[in-house]
């Protein structure tokens, strides 16, 4: 049986193999858009399937029911297996150069005779690429580079680390003279946990110093393109950056444009035509001569156009913001300054950097009011975690550190505690009733069959001491896959014991995962936020997380740790 992951990854090669072939772009974007659906469906896909309410979802015509309907059963579908076997298997791999897309690749292909990497570089080479329509020299010199790089440039960067470099850069925009406005677009403006490139923008009539100071920044390894309005450098660990510089006037068009993501400028697209509008990175133009094509002075002003309230970038994913938004529900979003406090840190008496002391004078500095300390449990010998004794000690600690009032911070007594094989927990009932919260995670075993490892979450949800379930899935982006786990049965399992979950803050996990969030929240399902922290600095990891809540859809009322601290303990059921 074919996973919900693999078979949104089929449907995405079935409109790229289509493009290659030169199809119908409406067909092409069918299966685009549904490997899209796909990916942020959260309802059981057995059931949709089994009842036939999978052709009810928006966007999901009979062809494409009938082909995910044949991958979740058997694993594989004639349809692309006919369709991969019309295309050289090598073309695949050239289409990931960057710069070339399936038409640039289509026409290598059926003009060059190109079928592979080593084709390409050969006739890269003797310079025949060049002399293409639509390539030149330019792209000839990139495409090399690009087959040099190929490794390095077709990683995906986790957020965090294609922030680290985007910001100064935008910050060293913005104070330029020539430039009147700049902002971040692409995947790091939507949230988007990995970033395969950065996209930046700027509103300009004095374009030629910007792309000057843009392709000699510190850190650039190689200009992989310079223009006039387009720019583009890679930087040493193999990402990308893009600049475009635009009139000031066509720039709020331009940012909604590049920020995507592709399913909701489609989207957009079709709701201007509707109303006699083209709508693309330029602006708007009349289809009509009964339509006037207005500007726009925010980028507020391009959703007001047609008749929307402008949608949060990291909402913009064509997973329903347009209708949310036109029907004037789209939520609140939770906010860092909302945050109030956190659990689940950690401090050197199990694996952290940082004292108790230190962590909680570190917590008074980001303005909470309520700091959880959750080491280490025994069974993670590994991160020298407590046994009872210790834990015991550690309580006292803690007790003794409130009562001193050095202090306004108040640290919660926790655990992080291991879930054992069976679901039972590492410390009993009585050592787990005499702390503030609990924390229940996986920390072995992670190639249990989904159905165990589902069951064994499960029962320690059902304790009734186990305040929320920690980093749910195990992930570590670009490191570690999600081990097998029924999310939608985790989540109606909180929903009725009134368990939290919990999104790990943590760039390397942002777990669980911002696709389940609203289907958690619709269940009525609790979230924590939280960094956990091995030393003072990742405190601030807690920005990540009110990120991937966001992108989540996740309201203020929606996240445990926006509440005070009576309103905490209260919930906690302590006093």
């Amino acid at each position: 049986m074919m996973e919900k992951a693999a078979i949104s990854g089929v449907l995405d090669e079935i409109a790229v193999l289509l493009e290659l072939t030169g199809e119908n772009p409406f067909k092409i974007r069918a299966y685009s858009a549904g490997a899209r659906i796909l990916e942020t469906l959260t309802e059981d896909l057995d059931e949709l399937i089994k009842t036939g309410k999978l052709a009810d979802v928006p966007g999901m015509g009979e062809a494409l029911v009938d082909k995910i309907t044949t991958l979740r059963h058997d694993g594989v579908l004639p349809f692309h297996q006919k369709l991969k076997a019309s295309i050289p298997p090598g073309l695949l791999e050239v289409i990931q150069i960057p710069g070339l897309g399936p038409k640039k690749v289509r026409a290598l292909w059926t003009q060059l005779q190109v079928e592979d990497i080593a084709r390409l570089k050969t006739v890269c080479e003797s310079g025949e690429v060049a002399a293409l329509k639509g390539f030149g020299e330019k792209t000839q010199t990139n495409i090399l580079a690009g087959i040099k790089n190929r490794i390095a440039y077709a990683q995906r960067h986790r957020w965090a680390d294609a922030a680290e470099i985007a910001e100064p850069i935008l910050e060293g925009l913005k104070k330029l003279p020539q430039v009147k406005m700049a902002e971040s677009a692409g995947s790091l403006r939507r949230a988007r946990e990995t970033v395969g490139d950065l996209d930046f923008l700027v509103g300009s009539t004095e374009p030629g110093p910007i792309m000057e100071w843009f392709v000699h920044y510190p850190g650039v390894k190689e200009i992989t393109a310079q223009g006039e309005t387009k720019s583009s450098v890679r930087f040493e660990n193999g990402l990308q950056a893009d600049l475009r510089v635009v009139p000031p006037e066509q720039f709020y068009f331009a940012l909604h444009h590049f920020t995507g993501s592709k399913e909701h400028n489609v989207a957009m697209r079709q709701r201007a035509l509707s109303r006699g509008l083209s709508m693309s990175e330029w602006g708007f133009k009349s289809v009509d001569e009964k339509t006037v094509a207005p500007g726009a002075q925010s980028e507020e002003e391009v959703f007001k156009a047609l008749g929307l309230e402008w949608i949060p970038p990291e909402l913009r994913e064509g997973a329903g913001e347009i209708e949310e938004s036109e029907a004037k529900r789209l939520p609140q979003l939770v906010k860092l300054q909302d945050i109030k406090g956190v659990f689940h840190n950690h401090t050197t008496a199990s694996d952290g950097d940082h004292t108790l002391e230190q962590m909680a004078a570190a917590a008074e500095k980001m303005g909470w009011s309520y700091l959880g300390i959750s080491d280490h449990s025994k069974s993670s010998f590994q991160a020298r975690g407590l046994d009872e004794s210790r834990l015991a000690q550690q309580i006292e600690e803690i007790n003794k550190l409130n009562q001193s009032g050095r202090f306004k911070v108040r640290v919660l007594s926790g655990s992080e505690v291991d879930i054992l094989r069976d679901g039972s927990l590492d410390f009993s009932d009585e050592v787990l009733g005499k702390l503030d919260f609990v924390v229940g995670s996986v920390h072995n075993l992670f190639t249990l069959d989904k159905e165990a490892q589902t069951q064994r979450i499960i029962k320690a949800i059902e304790n009734e001491h186990v305040d929320m379930i920690g980093h749910l899935t195990g992930r570590l982006l670009n490191r570690r896959e999600p081990y097998e786990v029924d999310v939608a049965k985790i989540i109606d399992a909180a929903a009725a014991n009134d368990t939290i979950l919990e999104l790990n803050a943590n760039p390397w996990r942002l777990d669980l995962d911002w696709r389940w969030w609203r289907r958690a929240a619709e269940k009525g399902v609790l979230c924590a936020i939280n960094p956990d922290a091995h030393d003072t600095e990742q405190l601030g990891f807690a920005a990540h997380g009110v990120r991937i809540a966001r992108k989540g859809w996740l309201t203020k009322e929606q996240v445990l740790n926006t509440r005070s601290l009576p309103e905490v303990l209260k919930w906690l059921g302590r006093k």
